[in-house]
This record gives C-alpha cells, structure tokens and sequence, in this order.
C-alpha cells in the first residue's frame, strides 16, 4: 500500500458528501416489519395504525442499495477513489452516533447531507493499516 500524504487526505475535511440527497422509499410499514422481524424486535410501537420505525433503521432509508448512490458528491468519490488508488480498498463501519428528534413514521420523505468530517493519518489496527475517515450525515423527515 502505498504512504499518502496527510496534507492531501486533510484536503477534504469539510468538503460535501452528499447534498440534497433523498431516501429511494418513503418510510414504510413492510419494511419496519422486515426489520422488525430479521432482528426479532417485537415492540408494540412497530406495529399498527399509529406504528413508528424503530430508531436503529434511521440509516437503512438512507442506504444506496445494490443500484449504489446517485447523491455522493464529487468530493466524496475522489477522496475513496485516491485511497483505492493507493491501495485502501475496503470499508469497514467502525461507530455510529446517532440522535434523534422524533420518530419516523409510515410516510416520511427522508433527505440528507453529508459532509467529510475528517480524515485521519495512517493508522495500523488489528483489522490492517489504513485512513478512517469520519462524515457526518444530517437527516430530515419531511423537511
């Protein structure tokens, strides 16, 4: 793998992700109970008329799926791209902090942005050497 410079990752700190981008479903009742039945989470407040998404799904209405993402910016594709380029090919999800304001509900148009937070220097874990590299996403519902 080759040694990028620190200077050139930092370059994209601050700089978009994603901007105006738009969940490709609303949020809706099959796919809380999908959810809802893959991780076994039988709380009553997935379910029935009044029924809002469990707050661990806030991410999966924002997911580009196996059509990918139509949203990222091109900032955002750069910067993986150099880093495949010297040879960090893999992702690997690390954290996650999430907060939420309200519930999803059956309906909601979810939009968000997303920007590169930082990137850090080259570092060596149990899983490889490597960058992580840290975005932030803000979601909406419905504005």
């Amino acid at each position: 793998m080759d040694v990028l410079p620190h200077e050139r990752l930092k370059a994209y700190e601050g700089r978009s992700a994603a901007r105006a981008g738009v969940g490709k479903d609303l949020v809706n009742a099959p796919m809380i109970r999908h959810w809802c039945e893959a991780v076994g989470d039988t709380g009553p407040a997935y379910r029935g008329p009044d029924a809002i998404a469990p707050p661990t799904m806030l991410q999966a209405w924002t997911m580009g799926g196996l059509s990918g993402h139509t949203d990222r910016s091109g900032a955002f594709d750069e910067l993986f791209a150099l880093l495949d380029g010297a040879g960090y090919t893999s992702v690997v999800a690390t954290d996650c902090e999430q907060e939420y304001l309200r519930p999803l509900r059956p309906g909601d148009r979810i939009t968000f942005d997303a920007v590169i937070e930082a990137v850090s220097e080259r570092k060596t874990t149990k899983l490889g050497t490597g960058h992580f590299v840290t975005t932030r996403m803000d979601i909406r519902a419905d504005g």
